[in-house]
């Protein structure tokens, strides 16, 4: 039986089996998977049993729907595949899973680190020369600014409530 498990924070471990000919999901109650999240559109996709496979059709909606980083219109899943719908993240699940493959050769720019790695193995290179300090970058956090300048914006709207409510 398929199914998509739900991935991203506030839905993770949510599943939906996909038992019929055609499941819809979007934000609103009407869709056979309800996810109320703003960058799922109201009417945006749906799940079309084809036999043994599963396509997904995106219904024209406004944030999209991906696999990695392609955007897609319509896609048969497989097995392990997640796929974005706006910001939702949800893998795809089929019973009819395929065999495990052995493990491949680590590529040459792959360092195989058997026991972690420490600080002054970062500075020095790490293990086998290929993991740089310089390689772990900070992400950028804007909210922080937005926050702050959220506040600010409310201090001085009450500040001139309050100075007009004093020249009163």
């Amino acid at each position: 039986m398929a199914r998509l498990v739900l991935l991203s924070e506030g839905y993770t471990g949510r599943s939906y089996e996909l038992k019929v000919e055609q499941t819809t999901v979007g934000r609103t109650a009407d869709n056979s998977i309800e996810i109320p999240d703003g960058s799922v559109s109201s009417h945006h996709g749906e799940f079309v049993l084809k036999g043994s496979d599963v396509v997904f059709r995106d219904l024209g909606s406004t944030n999209g729907s991906y696999l990695g980083a392609d955007k897609i219109t319509e896609i048969t899943l497989k097995h392990g595949q997640v796929i974005r719908l706006g910001q939702i993240e949800m893998r795809f699940e089929s019973a009819e899973t395929q065999p495990a493959k052995a493990p491949s050769k680590p590529t040459a720019n792959t360092a195989v680190i058997p026991a972690g790695i420490n600080r002054d193995q970062l500075s020095t290179g790490g293990v086998g020369g290929a993991v740089k300090a310089t390689d772990f970058k900070k992400k950028s956090n804007n909210s922080t600014m937005f926050f702050l300048i959220g506040i600010g914006v409310v201090a001085l709207i009450l500040i001139a409530i309050l100075v007009m409510l004093a020249t009163q």
